[in-house]
């Protein structure tokens, strides 16, 4: 009886979470009937394709596309280059105020990332990084919670092995790159799938430092659909499903490596 509750508890909870996708491609398939009805409708109503068709039509789409994904590739690479440098130290050097480092780190865990709007743009103005990818891009290249992921990865590789390598006269960059980052690459998964759809999904950030059109990332130039079409929420629904349909396959094809670095890389 408490297994059928427990999983009973799981399947509402899986529904809940998928409702909100599934209302939002009813919508976007469906010609006819009410979008605001109560109940909702789960199923598609005269389904066409005429919306996402429609979507194609107004915006650029294939251009927002390709800016969101040169910027989240970006993302990923530095922030997985700057965030295992950092955390290696963390995990495996013994230095001075390697405490207070860590301390600091784990404070800025406490503010939301909204704090930091103002600092981050006026950084970036002063850098003349308006208008420019590098200034969507920056901000996000070293986060704390990446840092932390990369810093436990670190101390589960047994001691053991790094001691042998020193014995054999390999340089800590030797032990990093060579010995530690490919024992680690599940965590670096982990964390490039978790950057790659947070990059992909960020929207205040984009649209506060872009303003041409042209190279707004596709969460940004996918809501001019609001302002074209204000009372067709069935287009609106149609460029959402197409903005979220990317991040879903990539889950889906990197799945394991992210369940293996959940799960830790070295056993």
């Amino acid at each position: 009886m408490k297994k059928a509750l427990h999983y009973l508890a799981l399947v509402a909870i899986a529904l809940l979470c998928v409702f909100p996708f599934w209302w939002t491609l009813v919508t976007a398939l469906s010609t006819e009937g009410n979008v605001f009805a109560f109940p909702p409708t789960f199923w598609p109503k005269a389904p066409s394709l005429a919306n996402f068709a429609e979507v194609f039509r107004v915006i650029p789409l294939w251009d927002f596309f390709r800016n969101s994904v040169f910027i989240a590739a970006c993302t990923v690479l530095w922030k997985l280059i700057f965030c295992s440098m950092a955390a290696y130290p963390l995990a495996r050097m013994h230095f001075r105020g390697r405490k207070l480092v860590f301390g600091l780190i784990l404070a800025t865990l406490v503010l939301p990332s909204e704090v930091n709007f103002l600092v981050n743009f006026i950084t970036v103005t002063k850098l003349s990084l308006v208008d420019t990818y590098t200034g969507v891009i920056l901000p996000n290249v070293v986060t704390a919670v990446a840092i932390l992921l990369l810093k436990q990865a670190f101390e589960e590789v047994p001691q053991d092995l790094i001691d042998a390598a020193r014995v054999d006269g390999a340089s800590e960059w030797t032990i990093f790159s060579r010995i530690m980052l490919p024992l680690i690459a599940p965590w670096l998964a982990t964390v490039g799938i978790l950057t790659a759809v947070e990059s992909w999904n960020e929207y205040i950030w984009p649209s506060i430092v872009m303003s041409k059109p042209d190279e707004f990332p596709l969460s940004v130039g996918v809501l001019y659909l609001r302002g074209t079409f204000g009372s067709s929420t069935r287009v609106v629904a149609a460029g959402t499903i197409l903005t979220i349909l990317p991040t879903l396959a990539a889950f889906v094809f990197a799945q394991r490596f992210f369940m293996r670095g959940m799960d830790g890389a070295v056993k």
